[in-house]
């Protein structure tokens, strides 16, 4: 049933979030968790190192199929230039994988999760800086976020926190690069199969001279095609799948790696020595400066090992990293440019021409293996960063899979794999080579690290509050390193590099409208809520009936009452006997226990059964299904209704400085013990009659019937339109873009997994 109601007409009431009856500070008290990772033992550890080889390195580790070739576009002039290249391909797996990520970054989780939106929020829960305020006074007493008030010798993080609150160019500045950051990884998740797929079969040519390029292409479209086909298995299934693969892959590198040193030039071992780095710059001077394009492309998806911390740990990660992943790759560059010196004129197809003849086959098959999954990692990094845009607000509503019960990181997103697959066959066929694919990649791949790096930046500065020599030496180091990279990419925009600056700007137009409506469309129903002292008149004077059930009332406002519920008892003057109004609330963390699920307080007099109720979530957490989600609320129920009775018995306790109850917890929804709760409660018991608890027993009996009688989900399905006076531009990106997008997107109800059967949508305009 749909009722279509007008928009709502003046209501006097509290604007802003100041209010007596607002939830919105409470519902961000939850205990303190601990990252999904931080308590599993060795032989987890262990596990799950060695699933991140099949998930998390594929794209480094397959690298060597075309950095060479990139590097060196128009042939090797000097030999001694690969001396100075094999040194910079070194030094920057060291410094920038190695170092930066794996033991600096990593340490920025988000109680277990990373990538760009895992530092957004962190970085959020320290400072107000969300458009959709995130934190009220009461935040200081949040024992989850675990923040902690700067002392006298750390002013500084006081003064940024102050300077990044009051501004508002700072809040959408960093709301710009992390959402560009997004973007960017969302085209590496689309180019890495691209570029490693038709690298990998066009090694075929080798042995089969009259394939055309053609050919190739149209050979590795299927390939593509079968990647993104196997992702709704999960990284799970997928990971032990690939796992044995590119371990396999890792020691045929490494093994080729030492044959071809060992047979053509040992003292290629001089690349250790960075002045060779300055000594190749000096030799070519701007050519060596473009060739950095070629030579970032070693560090190919290493953000993605970032993203994808959720999938995994940090241990883990680091086990993997330096235990098998740098040894193989390292030795693999370095018999690569041994391998060169003997034949330099063989640079533009290095990796196939370097493999002794009785493992050309067997390694030709493992790599076409190996770049389907050097994708892996950049695509499950693009699931877990864009689930958590999703819960934060800053993307537009798609359906998110879970795919494993062990791991809760781990994610699916059916309608963007579509788009991604699609586009990176669509990039296959269109450009055909490696070369131009390689310019847009490394594009992509440089800018997150310098997003990455000035988020960083913040983050030790804000939370981690660290020396600022050691802040002052990361930042210079780091972003030092990405400008020059940056530099150097940015030289060939025309030659493919535009093609991730066209991509992101499409999917920041999307993230930015979407966000935008979703901002405006909050603080229009902020402005018009109706205050919770006038339900009992406005019941009253509508003359409202009680009908059977259990009906919910979805909101996004956590205080008030939100205006489509006026529009309701106007036009349809009924209301079930058991009414909540429910806000499903997403926190800056990634979970929130389920014993600190729910957030309750009566609305109106005991007798009219209304009561608000915030639903609190982390952006890693998944909304149970509709079944689920009402016994679990009818149960938290019944505990509010019999707590708020305890509590009762002592008033003084329990009273602000106005006489008005304050909003709590239910006592028994803190994780605490039950012996240390038990005892509380007992010595209230005494203060409650007999007649008391029959009422109560009463109450939680007529919640159980009214639950059987069935549930009713209400939900505000709300039209908005750019206002009269609103310009052009506004008229557009409200009327037209974010109303597609809403109409070609999963709707709310879907996502809550509400069945149509019990959907009642109540129609709504609002004008912003």
């Amino acid at each position: 049933m749909y009722v279509e109601v007008e928009n709502p007409s003046n209501i006097e009431t509290t604007k802003r979030l100041e209010r007596q009856d607002s939830l919105f500070g409470d519902a961000e008290k939850v205990s303190n968790i601990t990252g999904h990772g931080s308590k599993e033992n060795w032989t987890q550890v262990l596990h799950l190192a060695f699933l991140s080889i099949g998930i998390i390195y594929g794209d480094v580790g397959t690298s060597p199929l075309y950095v060479y070739s990139s590097t060196f576009p128009d042939g090797i002039k000097n030999k001694d230039d690969l001396l100075g290249v094999l040194s910079l391909i070194l030094y920057t797996l060291i410094l920038i994988p190695m170092i930066k990520y794996v033991f600096i970054v990593l340490y920025a989780d988000d109680n277990g999760d990373g990538g760009t939106f895992a530092l957004y929020s962190l970085i959020s829960r320290y400072a107000k800086i969300r458009l959709i305020p995130n934190q009220q006074v009461e935040d200081s007493m949040v024992s989850n976020y675990s923040i902690e008030s700067p002392s006298l010798p750390l002013r500084r993080a006081q003064w940024l926190k102050d300077k990044l609150e009051s501004s508002k160019a700072a809040k959408i500045g960093l709301f710009t690069i992390t959402i560009l950051g997004t973007s960017m990884v969302m085209g590496d998740g689309t180019l890495t199969p691209a570029i490693s797929v038709l690298s990998a079969v066009s090694g075929i040519r080798e042995k089969v001279p009259s394939l055309t390029e053609t050919q190739v292409v149209w050979i590795s479209v299927p390939i593509l095609f079968m990647l993104f086909s196997v992702q709704r298995f999960g990284t799970d299934k997928v990971g032990y799948s690939f796992a044995p693969i590119i371990s396999v892959w890792f020691v045929l590198i490494a093994g080729i790696g030492m044959y071809n040193i060992m047979v053509y030039e040992i003292g290629i071992l001089r690349a250790f020595n960075p002045m060779h780095i300055l000594y190749y710059f000096r030799r070519n001077g701007k050519e060596a400066w473009v060739s950095l394009g070629g030579a970032i492309l070693c560090v190919t998806g290493t953000e993605g090992m970032y993203a994808d911390l959720g999938h995994f740990n940090i241990r883990a990660i680091q086990i993997s990293f330096t235990a098998v992943l740098f040894p193989s790759v390292a030795l693999c560059y370095i018999g690569q440019a041994a391998y060169l010196r003997t034949f330099p004129e063989n640079v533009a197809d290095t990796f196939y021409r370097s493999i002794p003849a009785p493992l050309f086959w067997p390694t030709f098959i493992i790599a076409i293996f190996s770049s389907i999954i050097a994708s892996q990692a950049m695509l499950s990094g693009a699931f877990s960063i864009l689930s958590k845009a999703l819960s934060l607000g800053c993307f537009p509503r798609v359906r998110v899979i879970h795919t494993s019960k062990h791991h809760e990181g781990q994610v699916y997103i059916p309608e963007v794999n579509f788009l991604m697959g699609l586009a990176s066959i669509i990039i296959t066929i269109t450009f055909r080579t490696t070369t131009e694919i390689g310019n847009a990649y490394g594009i992509c791949v440089v800018t997150v690290f310098s997003i990455t790096t000035h988020l960083m930046t913040v983050v030790m500065l804000l939370v981690w509050k660290k020396n600022i020599i050691f802040i002052l030496l990361f930042y210079v180091v780091f972003s030092s390193i990405e400008w020059i990279y940056l530099s150097s990419i940015l030289s060939k925009f025309i030659q493919g590099g535009y093609l991730p600056f066209c991509f992101a700007l499409v999917l920041m137009a999307l993230m930015v409208t979407w966000h935008y409506v979703h901002v405006m469309k909050y603080w229009y129903e902020l402005d018009h809520i109706v205050p919770i002292d006038d339900v009992t008149i406005l019941l009253e004077k509508h003359n409202v009936r009680r009908i059977p059930g259990v009906g919910l009332l979805y909101s996004e406002l956590v205080q008030g009452i939100p205006p489509v519920f006026l529009q309701l008892v106007q036009k349809i003057p009924s209301v079930h006997s058991v009414f909540l109004f429910m806000s499903i609330k997403h926190l800056p963390i990634p979970h929130v226990v389920p014993a600190e699920r729910f957030l309750f307080r009566q609305v109106g007099p005991r007798e009219h059964r209304m009561f608000r109720c915030v639903a609190r979530y982390g952006y890693s957490d998944t909304v149970e299904d509709s079944g689920e989600f009402a016994r679990f609320l009818a149960d938290r129920l019944k505990i509010f209704i019999e707590d708020e009775s305890v509590f009762a018995a002592d008033k003084p306790e329990n009273e602000d400085t106005e006489g008005q109850t304050r909003p709590r917890q239910s006592a028994r929804s803190v994780v605490h013990s039950e012996e240390v709760i038990e005892p509380q409660m007992s010595s209230h018991v005494g203060n409650i009659s007999t007649c008391s608890l029959q009422t109560i027993e009463e109450e939680k009996q007529l919640i159980d019937v009214e639950m059987e009688r069935g549930v009713v989900y209400l939900m505000g399905s709300a039209n908005v339109i750019a206002g009269p006076k609103s310009s052009a531009v506004k008229k557009v990106v409200v009327n037209y873009v974010y109303a597609f997008l809403r109409r070609n997107l999963t709707e709310g109800h879907k996502v809550l997994a509400i069945p149509n059967d019990q959907l009642l949508k109540v129609g709504i305009t609002y004008e912003i």
